[in-house]
């Protein structure tokens, strides 16, 4: 660090006065708003609260509770959107790590995939896959792989020592022994770093998706309220998903913890 560092309880506190001023700043901005002569589109505390309470109610006719049908349906999604562009960005990564041919191959197709927004792939996913299921895991795999497949090369070829290669291959272990019992061990770490960063970029894509082609999950209700000027649902579906990506993000730390737990020791 350029500067003091602040210690302990010092981060807690200016953690909490940033969260104090933002949402001082968010009340200021609402006022001043309602105040004014046009409609209310940053919605004071009671609309929020008022928004929390109509989206965990049954609705008249069909019972549904909103957020925890919206909520079962998006990180439905999101889960197997991860999952999916983690095992194909994890099986591009390990082979361009290992094997000099298999990166001068595929090295310039992932560069150019990575450059690829996934929400200008839009209207080609719904040529290739539909606008079922398929349509938002793809959409949430093709634009994490590639990150992950080249932080998954980048900590092969530059992260793992050397000699763990040697000596496994002086014990006799073959191929497949030295990717899965040698090298992915060492990067597991790495791995589930790079995953836990692209949770943000993999809930944008999917959003967008949504909001898009959608007919249930957050996106299309946002894009319903939106349409209707209810901005204090759409506020609370953010912070929903602020809240969720939290969570996501400090479960992959606890998992890179008790997976990895010499990693960070020698932290």
């Amino acid at each position: 660090m350029i500067g003091p560092e602040p210690g302990r309880w010092g981060t807690v506190a200016l953690g909490v006065a940033g969260l104090l001023g933002a949402a001082a700043l968010y009340t200021l901005l609402s006022w001043m708003q309602q105040a004014g002569p046009g409609g209310a589109t940053i919605p004071g505390w009671a609309q929020l609260a008022d928004a929390a309470r109509q989206v965990v109610t049954p609705r008249p006719i069909s019972g549904e509770r909103w957020l925890l049908a919206d909520a079962a349906v998006t990180f439905g999604r999101l889960g197997r959107g991860l999952l999916a562009g983690t095992a194909v960005g994890l099986t591009l990564g390990l082979l361009m790590g290992a094997f000099g041919i298999a990166h001068a191959l595929l090295n310039p197709l992932v560069s150019a995939a990575a450059k690829l927004p996934p929400t200008a792939m839009l209207a080609a996913f719904f040529v290739l896959v539909g606008t079922g299921g398929r349509f938002f895991t793809a959409t949430i795999a093709f634009g994490i792989a590639p990150i992950l497949a080249a932080s998954v090369s980048g900590a092969i070829r530059n992260d793992l020592p050397l000699e763990l290669i040697q000596k496994a291959r002086t014990l006799g272990a073959s191929v497949m022994e030295l990717l899965v019992t040698v090298s992915l061990p060492q990067i597991l770490p790495r791995v589930l770093e790079a995953v836990r960063l692209q949770i943000g970029p993999a809930m944008v894509f999917l959003i967008a998706a949504e909001v898009a082609v959608g007919s249930e999950g957050f996106g299309y209700r946002i894009r319903q309220e939106s349409r209707k000027v209810e901005f204090d649902v759409v506020y609370l579906y953010l912070g929903v998903l602020v809240l969720a990506g939290f969570a996501m993000d400090y479960l992959l730390l606890g998992a890179r913890r008790l997976l990895s737990p010499w990693w960070h020791r020698s932290r």
